[in-house]
């Protein structure tokens, strides 16, 4: 059995990051990524479209800058290419095994160490990191035929590049971030497309256009013009929590912003008001777009408002009773974002499946990082640290000046363990769930994938990202249980990351 200091699981933002962060502070790490390459979810969205919703300046790590976006908003290909860059630039190779899949992972309360299965064998580990995100598994809704659908069916995440749907008939299901992207390119070669919409989304424009070969010259031979762009654009998208927190009512400046493009763009009066809104802007994710509201009014084009009841062999039909006959389906439905993939493969202290834990008592944890029961457990993009108005690169920036202070603090004093405490856990997280009940998201009356099952939203950050880095800039020993380390030989010899690899 390999041991490993410390174990990331996810190669995508969060997972490389800590690569980096980590090597950096001098702590020895191994990142397990089930897939054969990098990426995370810009490795596994590439529908036609992809493109990020925040500004290419705020979409990269502060460490890392990349002068060369070649658009105000990066596509998917570029961004991906940004992460194999990054891990190129701080010789990550090493450190990063791919096609490597976490079965498992148990904390031994005796020897003080996470027995992880993968699918390349067993690994103990000092501290198991958690950096696989909340979008990582699509969600598939529950709809009486899917399984007996006759024609092509896939998630947006999950697109099949082998497929040409030029001529077909071809069905939307949804009406968020990736189906706005996706619905004007398959305009264009569909012969018909329908658009299921059970919710109209806010929809804002984008002003998205090329980035000058003059502007990024400028950028790579100035770096500190590029942080200024970045610095401006930082400022001016963090004053959208004042509305989204504090004072929904300040939102209506979005709406009449919205309102005006969709009055420009849509000229017929009845789609317009199939496509207008009914609860306050924010309270679900607003959405950027330009060519979405035209695509709508092409000739090709359908919107039905109503969600989908089930699915015929070669059917969809909406709640409505409307049927449209189809070639294929694309399922834009979005991810299980409540829940964490790795929380159904980690049992903590005392042999509870975290899964189990968060559905008993709701998705919590201290700080968004670490859980009680689960001692050196960190979660990168944990509960409560999703942001509704920025880039999320500085909550992953964030929690990992947590975790490197976390994991040097251990190195310091000779501590073996850490593990929140349960009051200092709830006495967090009942402070959060108070600040988000006047928010935008609790208050705008709308059903969105912020909320769990409950209703509690365990997915957002409730104020601005400066706010969350001040939370996690230190780790205070008062709100853990600490578990010195025992004197005596360390668990197994440490080897290389080229022996971890071989």
């Amino acid at each position: 059995m390999r041991h490993v200091p410390v174990i990331v699981v996810g190669a995508g933002f969060a997972g490389i990051g800590a690569a980096v962060t980590l090597a950096r502070a001098g702590h020895e790490v191994l990142v397990l990524e089930r897939a054969e390459r990098v990426g995370g979810t810009w490795r596994d969205n590439h529908y036609p479209g992809c493109a990020c919703d925040v500004q290419s300046s705020l979409y990269s790590f502060s460490f890392a800058p990349n002068p060369s976006w070649s658009r105000l908003y990066s596509t998917q290909p570029e961004i991906l290419a940004y992460l194999e860059d990054v891990v190129r630039r701080f010789d990550l190779d090493p450190r990063i095994r791919c096609g490597v899949e976490v079965t498992g992972a148990d904390w031994d309360e005796t020897a003080l160490v996470w027995r992880v299965e993968t699918s390349a064998g067993p690994f103990t580990a000092d501290v198991l990191i958690g950096a696989t995100g909340p979008l990582s598994r699509p969600k598939l809704p529950d709809l009486p035929g899917l399984e007996s659908f006759g024609g092509l069916l896939m998630h947006s995440a999950r697109w099949r590049d082998d497929v040409d749907l030029t001529g077909k008939r071809v069905a939307v299901v949804g009406t968020g971030a990736s189906a706005i992207q996706i619905v004007p390119q398959v305009a264009r070669k569909a012969a018909e497309l329908i658009v299921f919409q059970r919710t109209p989304p806010w929809i804002t424009p984008r002003g998205d256009r090329p980035v000058s070969q003059r502007r990024r010259e400028r950028y790579a031979r100035h770096p500190v013009t590029q942080k200024l762009a970045r610095g401006i654009l930082y400022t001016t998208r963090e004053l959208l929590v004042l509305g989204m927190v504090h004072r929904p009512g300040l939102m209506r400046a979005v709406e009449r912003l919205a309102l005006a493009q969709l009055r420009r763009q849509v000229p017929d009066p009845g789609l317009r008001a199939l496509l207008t809104p009914n609860y306050r802007a924010g309270c679900k994710r607003i959405l950027p777009s330009d060519d979405y509201y035209p695509a709508l009014c092409q000739d090709n084009v359908e919107l039905i408002p109503s969600g989908v009841a089930r699915l015929d062999p070669g059917a969809v039909i909406a709640g409505d009773g409307t049927r449209r006959e189809v070639d294929a389906v694309i399922l834009a439905t979005g991810f299980e974002a409540t829940e964490i993939a790795l929380a159904h493969h980690v049992r903590g202290r005392d042999g509870h499946l975290l899964a189990d834990v968060w559905r008993a008592e709701g998705m919590q944890a201290l700080r968004g990082t670490t859980v009680h029961g689960f001692p050196n457990l960190f979660l990168l993009v944990g509960p409560n640290t999703g942001l509704g108005h920025t880039s999320m690169i500085h909550v992953i920036e964030s929690q990992l000046a947590y975790v490197r202070d976390a994991l040097d603090t251990m190195r310091r004093c000779g501590l073996a363990a850490l593990e929140p405490t349960d009051h200092a856990q709830r006495a967090w997280n009942a402070r959060l769930q108070d600040r988000l009940r006047g928010s935008v998201w609790a208050t705008g009356g709308c059903a969105s994938w912020y909320q769990d099952e409950r209703g509690r939203i365990t997915t957002l950050w409730p104020g601005t990202t400066l706010r969350l880095r001040r939370a996690t800039r230190r780790v205070d020993l008062t709100e853990y249980r600490v578990t010195r380390r025992p004197p005596g030989p360390a668990v197994a010899a440490v080897p290389s990351p080229a022996q971890v690899r071989s």
